[in-house]
């Protein structure tokens, strides 16, 4: 008899076993799912420091005291709820933004910036605005929202605003204010 209760209880271990392998899959969407809301960050990143590199040289660096992650979504997205400074290296040139909050969307390759954004740019011309985009894709600067961009020679006030990355073709929009005239 004490054969038969070790030769049940191993038949009930082996069916146990073999039930728990066959209903396994490894679908790595799901295992990567475990324990994570479907409305939290898949990563949170503090006291940020991230450089980008090209052939070995520095094109950017972000500066940013948060940064939450959500990769995990259909429109996945990153966003700076503390703020972001980017200090951006074209040739022997910087440019510097500041910003109180950012969002990058990964699937539309869009960048808004939002609160306080200042664009100090490497000839010193600088841009002040609540809310300003970088579409990444066409390297395209803009807005519709109130500006104000100061050059060396002269203060523009504006609806909106449009430049390329290297700030070298800037428009403000709908200018406001008032202008002295030539004769």
């Amino acid at each position: 008899m004490h054969t038969n209760v070790k030769h049940i209880i191993y038949n009930l271990v082996i069916a146990l076993a073999m039930t728990l392998f066959f209903s396994c899959k490894n679908d790595f969407k799901t295992v990567s799912k475990i324990g994570v809301a479907a409305n939290d960050p898949v990563g949170i990143g503090d006291s940020i420091n991230l450089k980008f590199t090209d052939s070995g040289k520095v094109k950017a660096n972000l500066l940013s005291p948060k940064v939450f992650d959500y990769g995990n979504r259909k429109y996945s997205y990153s966003e700076f709820t503390e703020g972001v400074i980017l200090h951006i290296y074209e040739k022997s040139q910087h440019s510097t933004i500041f910003s109180d909050y950012a969002i990058v969307n990964n699937t539309t390759n869009l960048i808004d910036l939002r609160g306080n954004v200042i664009v100090v740019t490497a000839t010193q011309d600088t841009l002040f605005t609540e809310q300003l985009y970088y579409d990444k894709s066409n390297e395209w600067v803009f807005n519709n929202q109130p500006v104000q961009f100061k050059s060396k020679d002269y203060v523009t006030n504006g609806v909106g605003f449009d430049s390329d990355r290297a700030f070298t073709k800037v428009k403000v929009l709908d200018v406001t204010g008032q202008f002295a005239v030539l004769d």
